[in-house]
């Protein structure tokens, strides 16, 4: 296909062109005519084809400026639900396909912003109603200790009550504010090149004594090799606290806890499972996002705040890297894959 300068050459050449070759032809054929004649054959076929070369050219630039100017209207008034087809690799035909690609960009970004309203409103609507629960239970109590409603049997009761509410309050607002702080575009981690089989094998024994008290075995498959990653230990400890405290609320005594790492194709995975209660295939789909707590799905137990999920899928993103849920197999209910990309040497 023709570019708009070469059309406008081609225009300019046949207005000069043909019309000389049609006079010469003419004045040799007919050389018996008179000048006038000629002269008026020669403004006839100057005029048919000025205007068939004008209408070329018209056609080639009008029609896509009617569609562009169509399509600027519809952005104008919000709508971005069309398409605008390039129809020829001129100028005009790539300015279309750029104005196309600006439209399905401004089509994602609405969609996106649409979808980050939907979840923010979710997300304060969820924040809403799990603080009023335990402000309400701390209202209701703080009461009728005040009006002296209560025994003096009952009163170290309620005062445990407005004890544990107010941590679990203090606990929602600081997952909150974690939750706040690593959703910000500003946010980074201090990443350092780590041994990870090292860092793991010194956080599997760091935890060991704690989860043995609390009724929790712990099975580990750490390689004897250094496999450097590029890792904030300290946001890195945060995802395995979140996971094991997952693992103690949720599941029941004797439960199992099992860790281990593996090299994969451009890093390593990291595996934390357990034999325990499992998730419902329903919560499963939903486990990351904030506010979803496993309680229906597990042992019964009280939930927490429901971000832990949530922070703990931020900061594995913010290393590079992914998290999962593994499948179902014999011996394992729950399995956590975090997999990490390895530093280049």
């Amino acid at each position: 296909p023709m570019k708009l300068r070469t059309k406008l050459i081609v225009a300019f050449m046949s207005v000069m062109i043909l019309p000389m070759i049609f006079l010469n032809v003419v004045m040799h054929t007919f050389a018996s005519r008179e000048v006038g004649e000629l002269q008026q054959l020669y403004m006839i076929v100057v005029f048919i084809t000025t205007t068939l070369l004008i209408y070329w050219i018209y056609r080639s630039v009008s029609v896509p400026l009617a569609k562009l100017q169509k399509a600027a209207r519809n952005i104008k008034e919000g709508n971005l639900d069309f398409e605008i087809r390039q129809e020829s690799d001129d100028e005009i035909g790539q300015l279309c396909q750029d104005f196309e690609e600006m439209r399905l960009r401004l089509k994602a970004n609405a969609e996106e912003k649409v979808a980050f309203d939907r979840e923010n409103k979710e997300l304060i609507s969820n924040i809403s109603h799990d603080l009023k629960t335990p402000i309400t239970v701390i209202e209701g109590y703080a009461k009728a200790l005040l009006d002296d409603r209560v025994s003096e049997a009952e009163k170290k009761e309620y005062l445990e009550v407005i004890c544990k509410r107010s941590e679990s309050l203090a606990e929602l607002i600081t997952a909150f504010s974690e939750y706040n702080k690593l959703e910000r575009a500003d946010f980074s981690i201090r990443a350092e090149r780590t041994d990870v089989c090292e860092f793991l094998r010194g956080y599997v024994i760091d935890k060991y004594e704690e989860l043995e008290l609390a009724g929790f075995s712990v099975d580990s498959n750490i390689p004897e090799e250094t496999i450097e990653c590029a890792i904030d230990t300290f946001h890195m400890s945060r995802v395995f606290d979140n996971l094991i405290s997952n693992v103690v609320k949720y599941n029941a005594k004797g439960t199992t806890i099992f860790v281990s790492l593996k090299r994969a194709e451009r890093g390593v995975t990291i595996s934390l499972a357990d034999n325990g209660a499992g998730i419902s295939d329903g919560l499963r789909k939903t486990v990351f996002k904030p506010f979803v707590v496993g309680e229906s799905s597990r042992t019964g137990k009280a939930g927490g705040s429901g971000l832990g999920l949530a922070i703990t899928e931020r900061i594995v993103h913010l290393h590079g890297g992914n998290i999962r849920l593994g499948e179902k197999r014999e011996g394992i209910s729950t399995e956590f894959l975090i997999e990490l990309p390895c530093c280049e040497d």
